[in-house]
């Protein structure tokens, strides 16, 4: 691995930062760009979001001068601003059902039960943050990543990313590329919302721009490493690429993607691998996509046990996201933006 994130801080702690090695130097630091890439991830920002109101502001500690990465470790931090602690006092003794309370206490023998600890999903704050200097890095590459919004609950796009200007993405909340459906979906949520539930959904990503040769057999796959990158988000339950889970169904007579010249050099008449072929790239697009579970804290009284093992009830208090899939878009793109350069960089040292 080249590139590696190391994240530290919970949620309900002083601060959340990261340290970011092996980035490479010389890459201009646009600093309005990472506000606004924070600005896409912070919470408080549309009615169908948590009303936590943290501004994310970004403090750079090491790595920059003078505007450019220097080549040494990136340190940053993000002070928490906007915590209400005492609206997990409730739960400071009970396991609430689908979260990481139990599965810590048994690996910790202690958890931090203030909105989750080091589980809650306010640590994405930094993987966007660390994202946010890789699409720089990328963008020098003329690669781009670029995710949306395709499925929330039974609403769900009929077309793939062909069909859509994804440059519409940031026009409504939901982070959908079509207004109709856009609207559909957030109508969705605030029902959800009014009944004290949660849903989840599909965030679709796509990489463009990345040349054929990218990644490694095996097991480092580019594919395996965005599977692995994906899977580690919060509330993460699925991942896919190309035709992915859909390719099932088809014969390979129909799924395979020809090759052929077309003047330029070699490319291919469809793109039913996604980009991705051996777990190396094949210049084509990368598409992928990441299916999130409901949030797992409800604001309806659920059974469940105490630390004791005893038989209990709990009623979630705070502010929560009823659905997550809006501001895991931005989540999505860090990492695919880490993912690739990684890989990049790495397989830079293959050949001369």
């Amino acid at each position: 691995m080249q590139v590696r994130l190391t994240t530290f801080g919970e949620s309900h702690g002083t601060a959340i930062g990261g340290v970011l090695d092996g980035f490479p130097s010389g890459v201009v630091v646009d600093e309005d760009f990472v506000r606004s890439e924070m600005r896409r991830r912070r919470p408080g920002q549309s009615r169908i979001t948590t009303s936590r109101n943290e501004a994310d502001e970004v403090q750079f500690l090491s790595g920059i001068f003078e505007g450019r990465t220097t080549g040494t470790p990136i340190g940053f931090i993000i002070y928490n601003t906007n915590n209400r602690s005492n609206d997990y006092d409730n739960l400071r003794e009970a396991f609430r059902p689908s979260h990481a309370d139990y599965t810590y206490a048994m690996k910790y023998g202690v958890r931090d039960h203030r909105g989750g600890g080091r589980s809650s999903a306010r640590e994405t704050a930094v993987r966007v943050c660390a994202g946010a200097l890789a699409k720089l890095a990328l963008k020098q590459l003329n690669i781009s990543v670029q995710a949306y919004t395709s499925q929330v609950g039974d609403v769900t796009l009929e077309h793939d990313y062909h069909h859509y200007d994804l440059a519409m993405v940031e026009n409504n909340s939901v982070r959908c590329p079509d207004a109709e459906k856009a609207a559909e979906m957030e109508n969705l949520i605030l029902d959800v919302k009014r009944n004290g539930d949660t849903i989840g959904g599909i965030v679709t990503c796509v990489v463009k721009g990345v040349p054929a040769g990218i990644g490694a057999p095996l097991y480092n796959k580019l594919s395996s490493s965005l599977a692995s990158a994906m899977l580690s988000i919060n509330a993460a339950k699925g991942f896919d690429y190309g035709n992915g889970f859909a390719s099932v169904t088809g014969r390979g007579s129909l799924q395979n993607d020809i090759f052929y010249n077309d003047g330029n050099g070699i490319n291919t008449r469809t793109n039913n691998s996604g980009g991705i072929q051996g777990g190396i790239s094949n210049g084509q697009d990368i598409y992928f996509r990441v299916a999130f579970k409901p949030v797992a804290t409800i604001l309806q009284e659920q059974p469940t046990v105490d630390i004791h093992g005893n038989d209990t009830t709990i009623l979630a208090r705070g502010r929560h996201d009823p659905c997550v899939v809006p501001r895991a878009v931005p989540v999505v793109e860090a990492m695919a933006a880490l993912t690739i350069l990684d890989h990049y960089l790495l397989s830079r040292c293959t050949r001369l």
